[in-house]
């Protein structure tokens, strides 16, 4: 009895640029996923100078080196730039601009990706996550953080995919929240240096 009712009223989907422009919720959604994400790396910060205080031997190996940490440190605070460059451009509905910028910021998205790999294989020489409560540690935030960096790939590349299209419906909302998300990420790491390399090489002295 209702199922036809029902099916005389359904149409076609709508088109994308028939769609009321993005509103403010979206924002509002990734600043409260990131708030979430943000207590999660408090924990695991937390975590670190709570173990490390119970440990009096909490560094045995050799300090981590700091060039490919700041190497990667680099890399994110120049995809940082980008994805602005991108952001300023689709307000000014340079379309081919915004995409190149977007672009370049996933290269250099999947860049920081392969140079961790490198890192992690020439750290697993000296310190695996069973070595000492240092090395868990170690390894629990900088693939937490690896994990975060894939989702903001994942988001970036979303964006990049979405239509081309102009004025009220151009594509601004999820690039915003997209940059957002990868801001977020680029902060995280910088905490992550100073926690994980430069501070246990301090301690050393």
């Amino acid at each position: 009895m209702t199922a036809a009712p029902l099916e005389a009223t359904r149409g076609p989907a709508p088109r994308l640029d028939a769609l009321p422009p993005e509103h403010t919720s979206g924002k509002w959604g990734m600043s409260l996923a990131i708030l979430t994400e943000a207590l999660l790396f408090l924990s695991l910060f937390f975590a670190y100078f709570y173990v490390r205080a119970l440990h009096e031997d909490w560094l045995s190996q050799p300090p981590p080196k700091l060039a490919l940490a700041f190497t990667l440190l680099v890399i994110l605070l120049v995809s940082s730039g980008t994805v602005e460059l991108s952001r300023h451009a689709l307000e000014r509905e340079r379309a081919v601009a915004a995409r190149a910028w977007l672009a370049g910021t996933i290269a250099l998205g999947v860049l920081f990706v392969l140079v961790q790999l490198r890192e992690y294989r020439e750290r697993l020489e000296h310190l695996r996550p069973t070595t000492n409560a240092y090395g868990s540690l170690f390894y629990a935030i900088t693939t937490f953080h690896a994990l975060h960096v894939l989702v903001g790939l994942a988001m970036l590349v979303f964006v990049l995919a979405l239509p081309r299209l102009r004025g009220a419906h151009a594509p601004k909302r999820p690039l915003e929240n997209a940059a957002l998300y990868w801001h977020f990420v680029d902060g995280v790491w910088i905490c992550v240096v100073g926690l994980l390399y430069v501070l246990p090489r301090l301690g050393a002295r």
